[in-house]
């Protein structure tokens, strides 16, 4: 069975290759859940799953290919290997080759030749099911990195071979109630993707390792995870650690809203506290312990024509010798013009991130997600969620049969005009904490993605970063960027 993908364009945590902006929407396709039980796979906090496909791919339901007549070509013969008489225990194999070129001028927003980067990622995975209540799952991935001014690129960008991901999860069903825990190395994406994301922009994923359990019926659930991320090598196997300074734990609820409510509605309401630590630090030059909390909850889904994805969190703790306030609130919505999933959408999006204390005062201000989605404000990484005020209007089509462009233009600011300007990996564009003016810049975007066939898509992307006062008064330029990639998954 080929099942029509379109391929989810940037690391949301959705199948928004509709828009830039809106973090996530419903989702169409189960995830994988070998325990019986109600509560909807789309809100269960393993990622969207779109016709079959995810960006997880152990969150893939490919069960029903055990049936040979619902397969269509040889790859479909992939996802279900028996190794047994009954199919009780079988495999299913998966897969990605991308390949990449992006271009930048004034890259850093600096006056200097332009960077290209030609990335290609590989990897390859298996999903062992032993029976209806237990699993086993690894993935294995290389990614590689070429071209002009790149500087010293990150291990998430250049990796001779990585054991991606490799966890042992398993459940039951007590009580009506489907309880689970998956333990290893893992991708993790329970909540708004402005806080925790995949990260598909790297070449290798973003990873955390230790335990994650559930518990879920009809209409709630609540999940519990104790995570530390994964410090990449570069080289091979052997230099990928779990990261001893930094450690993320906590616990997510969820409900489902009546569907009655507001004409009928697909709708998901999920209340979290959090705790991050991180050993190393940084804020305003200094280096040291951090302890933060979030507090928040999440409204997101459908009413009608309506997608909505709304978060609000409060952060507490400390950091050195300061105390920590700070707090998000992200609210995207798009409106659908007409029927069907093709269908027009206009929306925007309005966020703000708390900032001030980076640099010295008795409290941190400065909002921070624990690995969010690092290209939702800039396709380059100029801008991430600490010390801004961002708002972006902006429009989905499908000019013809399986093209979707995408268009939207963001206006942001600093909500503290006395800290710095902060880019995606949360460091400060030197010396724009002694400018005045609040005005970052605005930011133009273009989006488009064609999906050729089932399983091969194309994205493109072009980006104008037009630097305001706070960047331009500290010596910054603007920059355009423009990327271009073919994937095909299986």
């Amino acid at each position: 069975m080929a099942l029509q993908h379109p391929f989810r364009a940037f690391g949301a945590t959705a199948p928004i290759a509709l828009l830039f902006a809106a973090p996530a929407q419903a989702q169409t396709a189960a995830a994988a859940s070998p325990a019986a039980n109600d509560y909807p796979a789309a809100a269960a906090g393993d990622g969207a799953t779109s016709n079959g496909y995810n960006l997880s791919r152990w969150a893939e339901d490919w069960s029903a290919l055990r049936d040979p007549a619902k397969r269509d070509d040889p790859l479909d013969r992939l996802k279900f290997l028996p190794l047994d008489g009954d199919g009780d225990v079988y495999v299913t194999l998966s897969g990605e080759a991308r390949f990449r070129v992006n271009m930048t001028s004034n890259p850093n927003l600096r006056e200097t030749p332009h960077q290209r980067q030609d990335i290609n990622r590989v990897f390859v995975g298996a999903d062992l099911h032993v029976g209806p209540h237990l699993r086993f799952f690894g993935e294995v991935a290389h990614g590689g990195i070429s071209g002009r001014q790149l500087g010293a690129p990150a291990a998430t960008l250049r990796n001779d071979l990585v054991f991606q991901q490799y966890f042992a999860e398993a459940d039951a069903e007590v009580g009506g109630v489907a309880i689970g825990a998956r333990y290893g190395r893992q991708e993790f994406t329970d909540g708004s993707n402005l806080l925790l994301s995949q990260r598909d922009n790297n070449t290798i994923r973003y990873t955390l390792n230790g335990i994650r359990a559930w518990a879920r019926g009809h209409t709630v659930r609540v999940d519990v995870f104790d995570l530390k991320p994964t410090a990449y090598g570069d080289l091979g196997t052997d230099d990928d650690v779990n990261d001893p300074a930094r450690r993320f734990s906590g616990v997510t609820l969820g409900a489902v809203v009546p569907t009655t409510w507001f004409g009928g509605s697909k709708l998901y309401f999920d209340p979290f506290l959090w705790r991050r630590r991180n050993d190393v630090g940084a804020w305003g030059g200094r280096i040291g312990p951090a302890r933060r909390y979030y507090g928040g909850a999440r409204l997101w889904g459908d009413a009608g024509p309506l997608t909505i994805d709304w978060s609000v969190n409060h952060q507490w703790g400390s950091y050195i010798d300061q105390d920590i306030n700070a707090w998000h609130g992200f609210f995207a919505q798009t409106y659908r013009i007409g029927k069907g999933a093709t269908a027009p959408r206009i929306g925007f999006h309005a966020d703000y991130a708390s900032g001030g204390g980076g640099y010295g005062g008795r409290t941190l201000r400065n909002a921070y997600a624990p690995f969010g989605n690092n290209i939702y404000y800039s396709y380059q990484l100029s801008l991430t969620p600490s010390n801004l005020i961002a708002l972006a209007p902006n429009v989905s089509f499908t000019p013809i049969k399986k093209v979707r462009l995408t268009a939207e233009y963001q206006l942001a600011w600093r909500d503290a005009a006395d800290d710095a300007v902060y880019r995606a990996n949360g460091q400060p564009f030197a010396g724009t904490q002694n400018v005045a003016n609040r005005k970052i810049g605005n930011v133009s975007r273009l989006q488009l993605v064609w999906s050729i066939a089932s399983r091969l898509s194309f994205t493109g992307r072009y980006e104008h970063l037009e630097a305001g006062p706070s960047l331009t008064q500290a010596g910054y330029s603007s920059s355009d960027f423009l990327a271009g990639w073919l994937s095909f998954r299986f």
